[in-house]
């Protein structure tokens, strides 16, 4: 009778701390379990939502990148576009500076060109009364005289 008294007694004892523990252990336990699972199930819900923003902005990156590629292509090309512009301009101005300096320099020499023929023909006209002067005090032939001064006159 002792075994099945103290069967009893366990059997009572065992249901009694199955009973305490589903009360106040076994809510604990599920709690930080389903916790536990939450944070889990929330972990790797920020993964995939770390994953696509890192997707997007790799993707955003590299769009940014392509623009600004381009647009420093676009302004190595404006730059290049300015530079051609400004060597043309240099140029045609270098040309019409050459060409001032040219035409200067062709009005300088016919201006001295007839300067020296002035002073050519001043003394000409000199040394022509100094010969007739002679001519005319060794000889006072009228023909001649005209004559000469009529050749002198036709070759100035």
């Amino acid at each position: 009778m002792n075994i099945n008294l103290t069967l009893i007694g366990q059997a009572i004892a065992f249901a009694i701390f199955v009973a305490f523990c589903m009360k106040f252990v076994w809510p604990p336990l599920i709690a930080a379990i389903s916790d536990r699972q939450r944070k889990i199930a929330d972990g790797l819900n920020a993964a995939e939502r770390a994953k696509a923003d890192l997707a997007n902005a790799q993707a955003q990156v590299k769009q940014e990148l392509d623009a600004a590629k381009a647009q420093a292509a676009q302004l190595i090309e404006q730059a290049n576009r300015r530079a051609a512009q400004l060597v043309e301009e240099a140029r045609t101005q270098a040309t019409a500076e050459g060409e001032r300096i040219r035409q200067q320099s062709r009005e300088a020499v016919d201006q001295e060109i007839n300067q020296a023929r002035e002073q050519l023909r001043g003394q000409v006209a000199a040394l022509a009364v100094a010969g007739a002067e002679k001519i005319l005090k060794a000889q006072v032939d009228e023909q001649a005289h005209a004559a000469m001064l009529n050749q002198l006159a036709a070759e100035l």
